[in-house]
């Protein structure tokens, strides 16, 4: 066993066979979003990931991300752990407006292994601060992602918002690699959004709806091109962060920059509506969210992506206790999404 393995934490064994007993899930090797890059000044502020601390704050043109405050940093570097290497300092990188706090073996910390986003410019420069909304879920980050990809849903918790369930056709799809899934679902003649009539000015009766979910395995970066027609699209990212076994916290970003005003300037806001929604439904299912014992599963075809998400996760899980950190050779977190988001 490597010094790293020693100091990292015990993970406990799997779970039987069919179960779905989400306990290894604090997966490694990976960057978290952890802030807004607008966030981050001279005065130091706190994040979590997986129930370590990172504080992050600039001197100057630099950026710090520690484990210490920055006057304790001398003092408990002995402390640190291999997280940081023993440096007491995270591999940081700023990227589509986000610093980026790398969680795992610090030797494998490359700035090739950031996801690529495609309608956001890499630098982070004129991101509007209006497009950033910051939400938390009381709930572990892999159910939090799951209640996301069953984007069904949201017809029914926030029909008044994003509209009922009621259209002609409604298709799921998905597809996945060792370290990816992506789900589409594809609604045709479904009743208009009220968000997009409120506020949208869309007066047809009916919208064409598609919906494009990527989400990367290690960090639950969630990635989504949602288009209704008509309509706008509105591209977003949801990152995810896991604080602990029941919070998670999420930086989203809504890039709706192209659609007119004051539409763009509104649909961030909605996070305010939506996020207390699912939270109360979520922070109860969260703690039998971890129940070992006999469950039924009751799936329908709408399901299949999430279970495919268990699935892959289970997996990766897996090869990490078996001292596997590496990504697969079908697994490139930086190719170009954007014909798979269906972008135009």
């Amino acid at each position: 066993m490597s010094n790293i393995e020693q100091a990292l934490p015990v993970q406990p064994a799997a779970p039987g066979a069919g179960d779905w007993i989400p306990t290894n899930l604090d997966l490694r090797d990976t960057w978290f979003p952890v802030a807004y890059s607008a966030d981050v000044g001279s005065v130091p502020i706190r994040r979590v990931m997986h129930a370590q601390f990172i504080y992050l704050w600039r001197e100057g043109s630099r950026l710090h991300a520690t484990e210490f405050r920055p006057e304790q940093l001398a003092r408990l570097r002995h402390s640190a752990t291999l997280f940081t290497g023993g440096s007491g300092c995270y591999p940081v990188i700023e990227r589509y407006g986000y610093v980026w706090a790398w969680y795992g073996h610090t030797d494998n910390a490359h700035e090739e292994l950031i996801p690529a986003i495609p309608f956001l410019p890499a630098d982070g420069s004129g991101i509007p601060r209006y497009t950033q909304r910051a939400v938390r879920f009381d709930a572990a980050t892999a159910l939090s992602v799951e209640n996301l990809i069953d984007l069904t849903h949201a017809d029914f918790l926030h029909a008044n918002t994003i509209g009922d369930g009621k259209s002609e056709s409604d298709v799921v799809e998905f597809s996945s690699t060792s370290e990816t899934l992506t789900r589409t679902r594809i609604v045709t003649k479904k009743s208009v959004a009220p968000v997009m009539r409120w506020i949208g000015g869309v007066r047809a009766q009916y919208q064409d709806f598609r919906a494009v979910l990527h989400v990367h395995l290690r960090n639950s970066v969630c990635i989504s091109y949602p288009r209704f027609t008509p309509g706008y699209a509105i591209p977003n990212v949801q990152p995810f962060v896991p604080v602990g076994k029941h919070r998670s916290r999420v930086d989203q970003t809504n890039y709706s920059v192209n659609a007119p005003a004051p539409f763009r300037w509104l649909i961030p806001r909605i996070s305010y509506v939506i996020q207390p929604q699912d939270n109360s439904v979520l922070r109860a299912q969260n703690a039998r969210y971890f129940e070992h014992g006999e469950r039924r599963d009751l799936s329908s075809r709408f399901d299949a992506p999430g279970n495919r998400y268990r699935v892959l996760m289970q997996r990766l899980a897996e090869r990490q206790r078996q001292g596997d950190y590496s990504y697969g050779a079908d697994a490139d977190p930086r190719a170009d999404i954007a014909a798979l988001l269906g972008m135009r």
